[in-house]
């Protein structure tokens, strides 16, 4: 579980078949083969790690349903280790399981903030409401938008400032996922439904 508050934005080191290579400081800290890591969003399990970064396998599901399998070195990507409960819930609840792909259509500038209109899949917006949870690339942030094809989100400085979501354009893919409270009310009232 995680809180979709970027802790390091690392770098992409290399990727050989499945391997990935992450090139970090911050979240090396303590992380041993078997721990968590959430990159873009992603959760993945750590096979090998050292002060100067951590490696990582893409199974095949993540490779159909995120945007890693796009990465190439030097590509910039967001890093969160997992919530422990000594520390405060900032964002909100993350699992790191991308429901889908969505598309950067437009980016607006607005004084020192940013509006990003990402289009989504009809499976994650079902799940998104105004002023509702959304995590992009692990980026924990509010909807402030939403049509039947896309949502907008508005971001702050410190987000522009600490994640790649700054370097994103229209056209870019990102990792989604839909708040999980949401998607488990939506299959307890699926069920009430049926019966």
């Amino acid at each position: 579980m995680f809180t979709g508050i970027v802790e390091e934005v690392g770098k992409v080191e290399a990727r050989k078949g499945s391997r990935l290579r992450v090139q970090a400081r911050r979240v090396t800290r303590g992380l041993r083969p078997g721990d968590s890591v959430a990159v873009d969003g992603v959760c993945l399990t750590v096979v090998k790690a050292d002060r100067g970064g951590f490696e990582v396998d893409l199974g095949p599901a993540t490779l159909q349903r995120t945007t890693l399998g796009l990465r190439r070195p030097q590509d910039p990507v967001n890093l969160e280790r997992p919530l422990t409960l000594a520390r405060r819930l900032g964002g909100h609840l993350v699992q790191g399981h991308v429901d889908g792909v969505g598309r950067v259509r437009t980016v607006r500038e607005d004084g020192n903030s940013r509006w990003v209109e990402i289009a989504a899949p009809k499976a994650v917006l079902r799940y998104m409401v105004e002023r509702g949870s959304v995590a992009v690339d692990g980026v924990s942030l509010t909807v402030a938008g939403l049509s039947s094809r896309s949502f907008r989100v508005c971001l702050i400085p410190q987000t522009l400032q600490r994640t790649t979501l700054a370097l994103k354009a229209p056209g870019d893919l990102v990792n989604l996922e839909a708040d999980v409270l949401a998607k488990y009310v939506a299959r307890l009232v699926e069920e009430w439904r049926k019966a």
